[in-house]
């Protein structure tokens, strides 16, 4: 049965053949492989570029371990901290440099990322802090990454959607089980010794050839599981939808105080999760003003602004509260 590759199969062959560094030729091979058709013809050229894929990586974990001798840290800030993690070459770093003000190396080749990349993005009044990260596909950056990811608010998989969506998606949840990170899902009970962890997952790139049909096979089949969202970050489209869907995500809410007599502070929110109540906002502050709370005005969420509420009063996102001691 003849293989049928596509011209665009051998352009990432030739890719390949040129290429110098391990990393190079992995990208090149690995979409080959994506833009290869699955049947019997092909399947033992499938065979020798997922060999030749797992020489070259073990060149780059090689690499990798000379280049990073200690682990990684980025110290969490702003209201949640979201990992992005993915494939070599979906542009990551393209994301994290349109969507916040950090500057990190952005190139057409992959594995420019060596080291975690923080930025702040901001969302209305809240401050979100992004962290780039190297690709998750080899064993050496798991091991370095292990403790950001496992304290991660969120874990956001980026993906090329104008190659094959599905195996990227699948590569990264793969590589974070390694490091025993497991998607947060409702009614699924968390397994021993694991992390779980809410995901989001990212199409970039969904201004290019095959975007379309590729992001419909991706919603399809992962929209049951995990928040979706697609964007070009190289073009700027859906990056508010990106903001949005990652603070919906956080599954957090912003609390205005003000003090009795005086205005709201509208510029420095309480961040809470979503469902707490009165006395857990007082606790956010301290938690003496807790125990002393005896009842708090609120305008927002109450029947009418300026209405007294008990201290079991559920708030809701861009309440203004007057704590009463």
């Amino acid at each position: 049965m003849p293989a049928n590759l596509p011209p665009q199969y051998f352009e990432a062959e030739k890719r390949y053949r040129a290429a110098k560094e391990p990393e190079e030729k992995i990208a090149a091979l690995q979409t080959m492989l994506a833009l290869m058709p699955k049947h019997k013809g092909t399947d033992r050229l499938h065979g020798d570029l997922r060999r030749k894929i797992a020489k070259f990586s073990q060149e780059a974990e090689r690499k990798l371990a000379t280049a990073r001798s200690t682990g990684f840290y980025i110290r969490r800030e702003g209201a949640g901290q979201v990992i992005l993690v993915g494939p070599a070459n979906t542009g990551k770093s393209q994301l994290l440099a349109a969507v916040t003000e950090a500057l990190p190396e952005i190139a057409e080749y992959p594995f420019t990322t060596q080291a975690p990349v923080p930025g702040m993005m901001k969302v209305t009044d809240v401050q979100i802090q992004l962290v780039d990260t190297p690709p998750i596909g080899y064993k050496e950056v798991r091991i370095l990454l292990a403790n950001t990811l496992r304290n991660a608010d969120i874990i956001a998989i980026i993906v090329d959607l104008s190659l094959e969506p599905l195996s990227q998606v699948e590569a990264a949840l793969q590589g974070l089980s390694e490091a025993r990170i497991e998607p947060l899902m409702d009614g699924v009970p968390e397994a021993p010794g694991t992390y779980p962890r809410r995901m989001l997952i990212v199409g970039n790139k969904d201004d290019l050839a095959g975007a379309k049909t590729n992001w419909e096979q991706l919603h399809s089949h992962y929209a049951h599981m995990f928040p979706l969202v697609s964007v070009s970050a190289r073009e700027g489209s859906g990056l508010e939808e990106f903001r949005r869907a990652v603070y919906r995500t956080l599954n957090i809410m912003r609390v205005y105080t003000k003090t009795p007599g005086s205005k709201a502070d509208l510029s420095d929110p309480l961040i809470l999760e979503q469902g707490s109540t009165v006395e857990e906002a007082a606790e956010s502050l301290h938690k003496e003003f807790r125990q002393n709370l005896k009842y708090a005005v609120i305008w927002g969420s109450g029947k009418y602004d300026g209405q007294r509420v008990s201290k079991g009063h559920t708030l809701q996102d861009g309440d203004i509260v007057e704590f009463h001691v």
